[in-house]
């Protein structure tokens, strides 16, 4: 079963605000087996509405709309609809009753305005949004189906998770669609695709594999559709076991699991504790370890060291080794990881020491060098990456990197 969410309002176009809404419900409408064909956003303009709403119902079986449905003049969706559809429009007494009660508890008086949000359709059904004052509209025509939903999110979600989506259910009884998504960390997609290439031949031909890259990391998306999701959901389990003896250092998790969010679970598996010295990435890697609940089992704290000063002063870095191999050094990041975590007395430690841009390279150690340091019972391991000139992406790489390899120190 297909499916087309069109979001209607200006200020989706002008960018000032963004369509969380369409996500939102493209994820949801997946889960319950429907498949999204499209999205699409149009202004606030009458004609455009029309044609939108015509050209989805020609590629798909199920048209999703919101926005436009407020009380002001600029919601028009209301009445373009009632045209498309030829309706004429019918005083609602139950809607209107509920916007009264609504508006009495607020201890707000219901103007004219707002009782003409209970002149419905007369060819439509009425979905009843328990926590707005506009309903949603459901019309059918040519066996296919078209929803109206406000665009105030916690509403369109109410009425999609309550109505929507069961009534959708109902009416076209629909199959199941099984994704299971693989994290991947410390290589690009082009090598990862080279790595794998002998796995994804031997694919089932109804398996579907997506490459979904971001900065550090690459996530691989298996998707297979039918009647059996039991069975659906062991297939995409023997394909992911299988991936996992072409990449098995790669693979940290599953099914859109952060880092961070892994790494505290072995932590606590393990009961250890870990500490940062952060220059380039500058506390970044102690937002994320401290962005899980409960992570203060085994985060103990953190020296932002962002300059030598403090290198030298907080966490005993020689001065000498400083100014010989310079900040970003192997020397260097190796004390900042031994310095931080003997200061604050954790059994391991996390150090970056790096050249995040836009200036500040030179040409023995240009934009997106970065040395990084583990430091543990077993002494102290450092790396060098390369990672190129955007610093808002180097400082997240940087963070990942040095997560990732205090998660196979802690594997081994």
């Amino acid at each position: 079963m297909k499916a087309e969410i069109i979001s209607i309002g200006d200020e989706l176009l002008i960018g000032q605000v963004v369509n969380t809404n369409a996500s939102w419900m493209a994820e949801e409408l997946n889960k319950a087996g429907i498949q999204v064909v499209q999205i699409s956003s149009v202004s606030d303009e009458g004609e455009h509405i029309k044609a939108a709403v015509n050209e989805a119902s020609e590629r798909a079986d199920i048209i999703l709309m919101t926005g436009g449905l407020g009380p002001t003049k600029d919601d028009i969706t209301k009445k373009v609809l009632m045209e498309y559809f030829g309706s004429k429009p019918v005083f609602h007494d139950e809607t209107f009753e509920h916007i009264k009660g609504l508006f009495k508890v607020r201890n707000y008086p219901v103007t004219e305005v707002n009782k003409m949000q209970a002149e419905i359709p007369d060819n439509c059904i009425v979905l009843p949004n328990r926590v707005g004052t506009a309903v949603g509209m459901w019309f059918e025509q040519d066996d296919k189906v078209f929803v109206s939903m406000p665009g105030v999110p916690f509403e369109m979600k109410t009425l999609m998770t309550e109505q929507v989506i069961p009534k959708l259910k109902d009416r076209f009884g629909t199959t199941y669609i099984v994704h299971k998504t693989i994290m991947t960390i410390g290589i690009g997609e082009s090598m990862l695709a080279a790595k794998i290439e002998d796995w994804v031949e031997q694919l089932p031909e109804n398996i579907k594999l997506a490459y979904l890259p971001q900065p550090g990391i690459v996530r691989l998306r298996l998707s297979v559709s039918g009647n059996e999701e039991k069975i659906l959901k062991e297939i995409v389990e023997q394909q992911s076991d299988k991936l996992y003896n072409y990449v098995p250092k790669a693979i940290f998790g599953f099914d859109d699991i952060s880092l961070e969010e892994v790494l505290g679970i072995i932590l606590k598996e393990k009961g250890h504790t870990v500490s940062t010295a952060e220059s380039c990435t500058g506390g970044y890697i102690a937002h994320l370890l401290t962005s899980i609940a409960g992570s203060s089992e085994y985060f103990y704290g953190s020296v932002v060291s962002y300059t030598n000063q403090v290198k030298a002063n907080q966490l005993s870095v020689s001065k000498t080794d400083i100014e010989k191999y310079g900040a970003v050094s192997q020397q260097v990041v190796e004390q900042m990881a031994t310095g931080v975590r003997d200061l604050l007395k954790t059994d391991y430690s996390m150090a970056t020491s790096g050249i995040a841009g836009p200036d500040g390279g030179t040409k023995e150690k240009p934009v997106g060098t970065v040395w990084i340091a583990i430091a543990g019972p077993e002494g102290v391991k450092s790396k060098l990456f390369h990672f190129g000139e955007h610093r808002g992406r180097n400082i997240r790489r940087s963070a990942l990197m040095a997560m990732n390899m205090l998660r196979i120190e802690l594997s081994k």
